[in-house]
C-alpha cells in the first residue's frame, strides 16, 4: 500500500461545495487539516482531475462509499488513486470480498463504513456495524468511519478495532459534539457545512481544532 493520509491536525474538511469553491477553501485551510474529503456532487460536476488539483493542496480523501462486486469496486479504486487520491471510503455490508478488492486495488488508506450519521442508518446498518468493524479490522483496513452523531457507538468500536483510525463525520448541523466524539474515541472529525459555509473557512477550521485540542486534554 502507498502513501496514506496524514495524522497530524484529526480535522478532515469535507469539500460538498462546487469546484472553485472547494479549490479556495482548499487553499485557505490547507495547513489546518489532515485532507480534504470529496463526495459524489463534486466529483460528478468537476470530474476525477478535480482530484488531482486537490492534492496539490493536502491529502484527498474520496467519499464514494464504494458498495459493488468486487470487480468493479476495484476498477473504481484504481482510477481514484491513478488520479493522486490518498484515501477511499467503501461500505462494508456487501461482504468481505468487496472490501478485500478495494484494499488490494488501494495505493493508500481504504476506511469501511459502519454506520453512518443521519437517522435512517438505525433500522439496517446499525444491527450490522459491529460485525462491519470487526471485518474492516481483520481484513487489514486502515479504519472505519463511525458517525458523531451517535458517540456512545463510538466507544464501542474502539474496543473492536483496537489501532485502527475511526473517522467520524456528522458534526454541526447534523448535531455531532467534536468533543464528545473525540473523549469517545473518535482519531478524526469529518466536518463540512460549518466549515465550508462560513465567511472564513480558515477560522472556523481552527475553531474546530480548538475544540479537538480541549478534547484532547481532558482525556
Amino acid at each position: 500500500m502507498g502513501r496514506g493520509m496524514k495524522r497530524e491536525r484529526r480535522l478532515i474538511i469535507a469539500l460538498d461545495v462546487e469546484a472553485e469553491k472547494a479549490l479556495w477553501i482548499a487553499q485557505q485551510t490547507s495547513e489546518l487539516c489532515d485532507a480534504f474529503k470529496v463526495n459524489y456532487p463534486l466529483v460528478l460536476s468537476a470530474g476525477l482531475e478535480v482530484v488531482d488539483r486537490l492534492s496539490a493542496r493536502g491529502d484527498v480523501l474520496c467519499d464514494l462509499k464504494l458498495a459493488d462486486i468486487p470487480e468493479i469496486n476495484r476498477l473504481i479504486v484504481k482510477l481514484l488513486f491513478d488520479h493522486s487520491a490518498s484515501g477511499v471510503i467503501v461500505h462494508g455490508f456487501p461482504g468481505e470480498d468487496s472490501i478485500m478488492a478495494c484494499i488490494e486495488a488501494a495505493k493508500g488508506d481504504v476506511f469501511v463504513v459502519t454506520l453512518m450519521s443521519h437517522p435512517g442508518a438505525e433500522r439496517f446498518l446499525a444491527p450490522a456495524a459491529e460485525d462491519i468493524a470487526a471485518m474492516a479490522r481483520d481484513k487489514g483496513a486502515a479504519g472505519i468511519i463511525a458517525g458523531a452523531t451517535r458517540p456512545e457507538r463510538i466507544a464501542r468500536f474502539r474496543e473492536i478495532v483496537g489501532d485502527l483510525m475511526i473517522l467520524s463525520p456528522g458534526i454541526g448541523p447534523q448535531g455531532g459534539d467534536p468533543r464528545e466524539a473525540i473523549r469517545q474515541g473518535a482519531d478524526h472529525l469529518i466536518v463540512g457545512r460549518r466549515i465550508t459555509q462560513a465567511e472564513n473557512p480558515a477560522m472556523a477550521a481552527e475553531e474546530v481544532l480548538r475544540e479537538i485540542e480541549r478534547a484532547g486534554e481532558s482525556l
